[in-house]
């Protein structure tokens, strides 16, 4: 992955670092923020339902990423390889399309009860994938639109320092029953 830039995204929001934290490490928090372009399911077995809750470099199963909550297009077989508690996560990961996928989401306090949140993704194209042109280019277009939409959906139900919060921001958990990954073979 040396030479491809990380896709970076970043966001100043209103609210405590700790709110954030829970928000990002839950699995109602992830499809939040994904929602309505795309969902993940839950790991089939998980016994934690937050990704800290749960021991590092230990596979915590396979989730596979819906779009519109419906269309299967996507798996991630979630590995959380470095956790520092209520500030920092890093999960290394592979997916159907990346061998290696990496996120790390870092939240650092900007004032009494704001914060930043900085997403980084890097991520690298499995084999015959790398050698399609203009893949690569698709794939990062992709993530960049996906974090940004990521982001918009923060931005809209913490609302961001100096402003106006929304009437009524978007619900902690996704618009659907929330349902575990299918197991392998079914």
């Amino acid at each position: 992955m040396a030479g491809r830039p990380p896709v970076v995204t970043t966001s100043v929001l209103d609210a405590p670092r700790s709110v954030l934290w829970r928000h990002a490490t839950s699995f109602a928090g992830i499809g939040a923020e994904l929602w309505p372009w795309l969902d993940m399911t839950t790991p089939r077995g998980l016994r934690a339902r937050r990704l800290d809750e749960n021991s590092v470099s230990v596979p915590l199963g396979r989730s596979v990423l819906l779009l519109g909550g419906v269309l299967p297009v996507e798996y991630d077989d979630i590995v959380v390889a470095e956790l520092e508690p209520g500030r920092r996560f890093l999960e290394r990961s592979s997916m159907l399309t990346s061998g290696l996928w990496e996120h790390e989401r870092v939240l650092e306090d900007v004032g009494p009860a704001a914060s930043q949140v900085r997403d980084t993704v890097r991520f690298r194209l499995r084999g015959a994938l790398r050698h399609v042109p203009g893949v690569e280019h698709l794939a990062r277009s992709m993530v960049t639109a996906v974090f940004a939409h990521r982001h918009r959906r923060l931005r809209r139900h913490f609302g961001v320092p100096g402003t106006a919060r929304p009437a009524a921001p978007p619900p902690a958990t996704s618009r659907r029953r929330r349902r575990s990954a299918p197991r392998a073979g079914r």
